[in-house]
This record gives structure tokens, C-alpha cells and sequence, in this order.
């Protein structure tokens, strides 16, 4: 008998799960609670949306993915890949519009499973996901330079691409404070620095804490210096339940299609991904199907409860298999962690500088980048590969996301096309 094809991988494990696996598990689900705990919040930021909604992301796609995915260690969340087209629908379409949109890709990822099409995902070319991938993190690092510097728009200014944002802190830049600087330096520096000289404890958590203790008690930096709590009201409580209040019509789903596919498209690679380079460390095999229809439902579950799409993270999912997570019993007690300090610990998060999470963003718009691969396809002289490189990269960085892939892919299939004409002629 043929083993059903969309089987989660976590049911697969618990005919020989023992006690030993069991605490490692555990141990390995809390560690990545606290790697992600600092990174839902500055990721959410990033998103345009509530410091609160990145953990919901993490608690509910996190825990659904854990338990239905096709890999037995893939950790889901809130990733920066999605930032800016998070940020973009927020601000044109509200958060209505996002849930919406991402219910929408929640069903087109689990047709695309059900279709079994998870393989499929390898036809997207390496020159466009290197291209947007690049120009999401020139974005993200754009967007936190006014963060970083305390830089305050005088005139109310709320810029949505990133060079609308440029221009809003070349406008304001008079407005600059070094005490944010100052803060902001010290946590950067954290972040590179302590990872060479120590690795059990999350880089990201020990910024927040030196940052949040700095701008608390020196009183030149709780003066100037914004925080989390300054400029969010972080409700505590377990989240709430959402789509009652989402008005779905006709228009409104219609004119959010193309952002529903490039949510369900950019999930699907950046998980399929995630899932290739857990199977290389630990010797295993991921079901890319079951993994599409269990990162749908945990899109759709993340925005039902206040949350934003999801993916599976890379260095999270990492970092499991590194402390020796090995079944989808890590990726759920990571969810329930951070469940936990969302019910009771909320209110601590209100002292982290904004400085500290344009830091952490800093680093992973860094190591997002993937400029060595950026450099190494146009060291390889191929100049179509290089040229629908650099043209995803602009128009990401330009214009956005949907407008990258929509051009990138028809620009690359239609190459290919005349290129198969040329030798048939």
C-alpha cells in the first residue's frame, strides 16, 4: 500500500520516539523561543505592523507547521523575506487587506500541495531568488536607517517604498539624536562581536537586554532614545480571534490576487529552501507537498489570530537541528514558549530601544543578502542571468516585490523560449 502523499512528517517519528528525543527536543524548542523571541518583534516592525503580531506569527504557523509540515525540524514564522510585501498591502490596503490576502495564499499554497506541485518550485531560477532576495534586504536595511539615527519626520511624512524613505531622512536628517546612535552602535556591535566569542546565547536577546537596561537607566538615553513602549500599546492575553471583523467583497479580493500569490509563491520557495538545507544537515527527506499544505494552513492560522504570513526560517530552523531538535516536537514547544511569554512577560517588551531592533535588522537584512552569490553570477559572465539578477534586485528595491517576480519570471521563460526557437531555426 502507497503511503498517503501528503502524510506530515511529525506522525512518521512517533512510532520509535523515545524519552532521550524527547528532552532534546524540548530543550531545542526553548532555545529557538528565545533566538525567535527579539526577531518576530523587530520583523513585525519592519512589516508595518504591531511588535505583538510577529510573535502571534510565530505561535500559530509555528506550531501547525510543527505538526503538519513535510519536514521533521522545519521552524516557521515571521521572516524577513516578507517584510516589505507585508508593508506594502498594510499601507495601501490596511489590516484587512492583509488577511485577505493571506487567506487567499493560504489556499492556493495547500492546492499547490494537494496538486502536487512542491517540485515545481525548483523551476524558479536561481537569478531571480538571489535578485529579490537582495533588494528585500537593501530595503529592510533602508527602512531602519531612521530608527537607528532617532531621525523624526517633522512634517508627518509615512513612506511606504524604500526610495521614498531615503528621501524622508534626507529631508529630516537635522532631526538626528546621537543618543540613538549611541544606543543603537553598542547593540550592533553586540551582535557582531558576541557571536565570535561566545554562541549558547542568542546574539539578538543579549542586544535587546543591554539596549532596554542602557536607555533605561542613563538618563541622556531615556530621554531621547524611543522605545517599544513609547510608540506601541502591547496588549497582553492570549491573542484574539480576527476574521470576524475582516469585510470581504468581490473588489477587495480581486484587486489582492497578485499580492496573494506572490505570499503564497515567496512561501513556498523560501520553505521549500529552508526544508533542502535541514535535509542536508541532518541526513534526511523532506515531503515538499505536505510541507505547501501545512505552510497554508499556517498562514491562514497566523492571520485568523492577529498575526502576519509566515514562512519557514532558515537560521531557526538551523539553529533546531544545531541543539539537537530532530521531530516536530521542537517546532511546537518553540510555539508554546513564546505562547507563554506572550501571556504573562508582554509587558517587558515595551523597554526594548527601537535603536537595538534597527540593529538586529541590520544584521539579518546582512545575512539575507546572499551578496556572494549576487557577485559570483556576475563574475560568471552570463549575461542574461545577470541581467534579470540585477533588474529583480531594482525593481524590488524600486518598486516591490510582485512588480520583481511578474517581470523576472516572464523575462526569464521568454529567454528561454527564443533561445529554443533560435536552435530549432
Amino acid at each position: 500500500m502507497n503511503k498517503f502523499y501528503l502524510k506530515p512528517k511529525f506522525f512518521e517519528t512517533l512510532k520509535d520516539y523515545t524519552k532521550s528525543q524527547l528532552t532534546k527536543d524540548i530543550v531545542a524548542g526553548i532555545i529557538v523561543a528565545i533566538i525567535a523571541m527579539p526577531l518576530s518583534i523587530a520583523l513585525a516592525l519592519a512589516s508595518g505592523v504591531n511588535p505583538e503580531q510577529g510573535i502571534y506569527t510565530a505561535i500559530f504557523a509555528g506550531f501547525i507547521v510543527a505538526l503538519f509540515g513535510g519536514s521533521n525540524v522545519q521552524i516557521a514564522g515571521p521572516t524577513a523575506a516578507f517584510a516589505t510585501v507585508v508593508a506594502g498591502i498594510v499601507a495601501t490596503k490596511g489590516m484587512s487587506g492583509l488577511i485577505i490576502a493571506s487567506l487567499m495564499a493560504g489556499i492556493i499554497l495547500i492546492l499547490m500541495g494537494v496538486l502536487k506541485l512542491g517540485s515545481l518550485i525548483k523551476y524558479v531560477p536561481r537569478t531571480i531568488t538571489v535578485g529579490f532576495t537582495a533588494g528585500i534586504a537593501v530595503t529592510i536595511f533602508l527602512g531602519q536607517i531612521k530608527d537607528f539615527l532617532g531621525i523624526t519626520y517633522m512634517n508627518g511624512e509615512a513612506p511606504i517604498e524604500a526610495i521614498e524613505k531615503v528621501e524622508a531622512n534626507i529631508h529630516n536628517i537635522s532631526t538626528f539624536n546621537w543618543q540613538s546612535l549611541l544606543a543603537g552602535a553598542v547593540c550592533l556591535a553586540i551582535l557582531i562581536i558576541y557571536p565570535k566569542l561566545e554562541k549558547r546565547v542568542p546574539p539578538s536577546l543579549i542586544a535587546v537586554v543591554v539596549g532596554a537596561v542602557l536607555v533605561k537607566f542613563i538618563p541622556t538615553l531615556s530621554n531621547n532614545v524611543s522605545t517599544i513602549g513609547g510608540l506601541y500599546n502591547i496588549p497582553s492575553g492570549f491573542p484574539k480571534f480576527t476574521l470576524g471583523s475582516v469585510d470581504i467583497n468581490l473588489n477587495t479580493v480581486i484587486s489582492l490576487i497578485p499580492n496573494a500569490f506572490t505570499i503564497a509563491i515567496l512561501a513556498g520557495i523560501e520553505s521549500l529552501l529552508s526544508c533542502v538545507v535541514a535535509d542536508s544537515m541532518t541526513d534526511s527527506k523532506h515531503n515538499p507537498n505536505a510541507e505547501l499544505v501545512a505552510q497554508g494552513l499556517g498562514n491562514m492560522a497566523s492571520v485568523a489570530f492577529g498575526g502576519i504570513p509566515a514562512t519557514g526560517a532558515i537560521a531557526r530552523t538551523a539553529a533546531n537541528i544545531k541543539n539537537g531538535g530532530r521531530t516536530g516536537v521542537a517546532g511546537m514547544v518553540h510555539a508554546i514558549v513564546l505562547l507563554l511569554v506572550v501571556l504573562f512577560l508582554m509587558p517587558l517588551a515595551e523597554l526594548i530601544p527601537m535603536p537595538a531592533i534597527a540593529a538586529i535588522l541590520f544584521v539579518v537584512a546582512y545575512n539575507m543578502s546572499e551578496w556572494r552569490s549576487f557577485l559570483n553570477i556576475v563574475k560568471q559572465k552570463n549575461f542574461t542571468d545577470t541581467l534579470i539578477m540585477v533588474l529583480t534586485f531594482a525593481l524590488t528595491v524600486i518598486f516591490d516585490l510582485v512588480v520583481a517576480i511578474i517581470v523576472g519570471l516572464v523575462l526569464h521563460f521568454t529567454i528561454l523560449l527564443i533561445k529554443k526557437l533560435l536552435k530549432k531555426a
